[in-house]
């Protein structure tokens, strides 16, 4: 299994915590440093044959008004994201199609399906990849690779820690969503189980959460009414 994330002393954390750790490499990376993506695949290809499934789950939030935050906050969210996500894909992506199998897995949010305050851009970001990514299902699927969207509520993460302010500084607050949202152990274990059914999109949170998934689908202007009303940090 290859480790990628921007920070390599983490990474190598995670893999002394892994069974087999000898089986894991570590390979940094930057959603945001496009151009190095086809050479760091490259080099993964010096030591594996093969690449069956890539898990897309880089990314940075925001915790903003839209009228409060910068062009270059909207334009960052949308380079790591979105091109981020889609550079690495593409990066992959044609190795799959050669072997005839392969699964893409781009963890999303619940933002990709309906917007709130504060998450202007983020939420514009993920709706992007459900835009990208469901062509490209559609695309590939006789080629033997497969797309798969996860979209996640409130998981117990630093995603709001290390959100963009307005003018791109450290949000630096916990919400209180996210604390008392699902621990990452048990989004894992859903995850997981969920994939190996083969779902092409899964929802995984609260109550609240896939409620709103649901309204959003079959009452949207009632999930307006309550997105207005709703008390966000």
């Amino acid at each position: 299994m290859i480790l990628s994330a921007r920070r390599a002393d983490a990474l190598e954390a995670v893999r002394q915590s892994c069974e087999n750790p000898e089986r894991h490499q570590v390979v940094p990376l930057d959603l945001e440093d496009h151009a190095t993506h086809s050479g760091i695949v490259s080099y993964v290809f010096e030591s594996q044959t093969r690449i069956d499934c890539l898990i897309n789950n880089g990314g940075m939030s925001q915790r903003s008004l839209a009228l409060g935050t910068c062009l270059k906050v909207d334009r960052r969210l949308m380079e790591i994201n979105f091109l981020g996500t889609v550079s690495l894909t593409k990066a992959i992506l044609p190795s799959m199609i050669k072997a005839g199998s392969g699964h893409i897995v781009v963890v999303s949010s619940v933002a990709g399906k309906f917007g709130s305050p504060l998450r202007s851009s983020y939420s514009a970001s993920k709706h992007a990849l459900h835009g990208f990514f469901d062509s490209l299902r559609a695309e590939i699927f006789e080629a033997g690779v497969r797309v798969h969207m996860v979209c996640p509520g409130f998981v117990r993460t630093r995603i709001s820690l290390n959100a963009f302010s307005g003018d791109g500084s450290p949000h630096g607050k916990m919400d209180g969503a996210q604390e008392s949202g699902m621990s990452l152990t048990e989004f894992a274990r859903q995850m997981v189980a969920t994939l190996e059914r083969g779902r092409a999109e899964i929802v995984i949170g609260g109550m609240r959460e896939r409620m709103g998934v649901m309204l959003s689908r079959y009452a949207p202007s009632l999930l307006r009414w309550v997105i207005r009303r709703v008390k966000v940090d």
